[in-house]
């Protein structure tokens, strides 16, 4: 898990999976029952801890270390 999950956005999300926000929604399709709905555009600190369980780490996270 990356030191610090916080609140982000599909497209700061997206951007750290290096790819584009359509392609990132599409990966996150199969898990949304697990992830559960934004609050306005906004994933909760639970739910990115999810999508990086479900996803993997992002590589920028994992470089970072």
């Amino acid at each position: 898990m990356p030191n610090e999950i916080k609140p982000s956005t599909g497209a700061e999300l997206a951007r750290l999976y290096g790819v584009s926000k359509s392609t990132f929604n599409k990966w996150l399709k199969p898990h949304q029952a697990a992830i559960g709905a934004r609050i306005g555009h906004i994933y909760t600190t639970l739910q990115v801890k999810i999508i990086f369980e479900k996803l993997g780490l992002p590589l920028e996270e994992m470089t970072d270390r």
